[in-house]
């Protein structure tokens, strides 16, 4: 008698937000290939993307589920955690790496895109590591929380964890340098050099390159997402606070 093949032991439940593409996507199938089953977010409009990561998913023997959802909309962000642990059966690890840029300066910004902004990028994160940690707390193994900063925001804003290390849920971030994306097509060509001039007004500031960097080759949404892999593991259950720079050496700190 033949029965169907098995699928090898999950090492948890994972969920991307903004993973239909770009380093999302990257952290999706990386933790995949690590073991983890996989709940996927984007925005709606991203379903055909979403599917695409999703089929990919499949063929490494992992389960995978698609939540779509605004992550900027509180209701729709508690639904999307609620459709992980439905479908998948429960939730381990939450990467919310769902962000927005803007190339514009102060002066030249509005307060549409300031509020788009902080909407996505600090309303978002804030939205999911509440519904995450209510569930992780909730089911009582632990978890890991994991957000996207940036370089920018890192030299800034220092990152600062959450109450949650008596739960045994560490929170940290990763802060990449220049990753050739979607992102920041129009700005960054293939060998790493950056074109502000459509943004910023100082000639000096216009131009940078991987001449600046120490590390002379431009770094890959795979290189972030072997950041992701790590924190993300039992090893890396010491570990909370941090933001770890992922941008060839320009950070030192």
């Amino acid at each position: 008698m033949q029965f169907p093949p098995t699928m090898p032991t999950s090492k948890g439940i994972a969920l991307i937000t903004g993973s239909a593409q770009g380093i999302g996507r990257s952290i999706a199938l990386r933790l995949a290939q690590d073991g983890f089953d996989i709940a996927l977010n984007d925005l709606p409009i991203k379903g055909p993307q979403l599917e695409s990561v999703a089929t990919e998913i499949k063929s490494l023997g992992r389960q995978v589920c698609i939540v779509p959802a605004d992550v900027t909309v509180d209701e729709q962000v508690k639904e999307m955690v609620d459709g992980a642990v439905t479908n998948l059966g429960g939730l381990d690890v939450m990467v919310a790496n769902a962000g927005v840029t803007t190339g514009g300066s102060l002066l030249s910004s509005t307060v549409e895109s300031w509020d788009h902004i902080l909407a996505v990028n600090a309303r978002g994160p804030y939205l999911c590591y509440k519904y995450a940690a209510m569930q992780m707390i909730d089911q009582g193994r632990g978890g890991r929380i994991i957000g996207a900063s940036s370089l920018l925001g890192k030299v800034a804003f220092p990152y600062h964890s959450l109450e949650l290390g008596k739960h045994g849920i560490t929170v940290n971030a990763y802060a990449p340098g220049g990753i050739p994306t979607d992102m920041v097509k129009g700005i960054m060509d293939e060998s790493g050099k950056m074109d502000f001039s459509g943004y910023i007004d100082d000639p000096v500031a216009r131009k940078w390159s991987t001449s600046n960097i120490p590390i002379k080759h431009v770094g890959q949404p795979e290189d972030v997402a072997s950041i992701v892999s790590y924190l993300a593991s039992k090893e890396a259950h010491f570990i909370t606070g941090q933001c770890i720079s992922v941008d060839g050496g320009i950070s030192m700190t």
